[in-house]
């Protein structure tokens, strides 16, 4: 079976994409991770019922990921500026899963005509792709998170000039945007929590098969 250097780096870049997209889609995906903040944060301290935040949080999200052409919060007034920071917050979440789903797609694509061509990845090091799309998108993310870790707020401003450049409507004032209430800065903290989570436990679950195939090979 023949060995190609361009296929390893291909497969090590899709396989990148899919975890990182993929870890990102989850809190984005799965509402029960907020609606179980929802108690422990107190945000029915604010006036609104649990149902009413756990409707204003989902009419947000439809928009955020396109399942509604109009901004709306249930029951929460909202201006102009908030409704379009969430308009660019959309494209981000919208950009994600596409990612996520033609980075799969290709994917399956590649692993198909290797399968039919009968080729192979070549293995760097005698490693795997799965090895170093781990080891990079693991190593890259460790040293981002620790130096979160040690100043959110400040990563939490940098992330908005980063993704949100030139733009400053994503400081909210309550009156205006009472959204913002209910979308505390320890719940952000605690989604990128989860995405590193995750993020890690593929990286590990990918290292560990790698290394189990290698041992597989060397026996063989």
């Amino acid at each position: 079976m023949k060995t190609s250097k361009p296929l390893s780096v291909i497969l090590s870049v899709l396989i990148a994409l899919v975890v990182l997209t993929g870890s990102v889609a989850v809190p984005l995906l799965c509402r029960s991770f907020y609606y179980a903040h929802i108690g422990p944060m107190g945000l029915t301290g604010y006036g609104l019922t649990e149902e009413e935040i756990k409707t204003a949080y989902d009419e947000m999200m439809d928009f955020c990921l396109g399942k509604r052409k109009d901004f709306s919060a249930g029951v929460l007034a909202f201006s102009q500026s908030g409704a379009d920071h969430f308009a660019d917050v959309r494209g981000l979440f919208l950009l994600d899963l596409r990612v996520l789903r033609a980075a799969l797609v290709l994917l399956l694509a590649v692993l198909v005509i290797c399968k039919m061509r009968k080729m192979r990845p070549h293995r760097f090091l005698g490693r795997g792709p799965g090895l170093w799309a781990a080891a990079g998108l693991g190593t890259s993310f460790l040293t981002v998170g620790g130096l979160a870790a040690l100043d959110f707020d400040r990563a939490f401003v940098i992330f908005h000039a980063l993704f949100f450049p030139g733009k400053d409507n994503w400081i909210f004032d309550w009156r205006s945007d009472p959204i913002i209430l209910f979308l505390p800065q320890d719940f952000f903290r605690n989604c990128a929590i989860l995405i590193l989570v995750l993020l890690l436990v593929w990286c590990a679950a990918l290292i560990t098969a790698d290394l189990w195939t290698g041992r597989g090979r060397r026996r063989a």
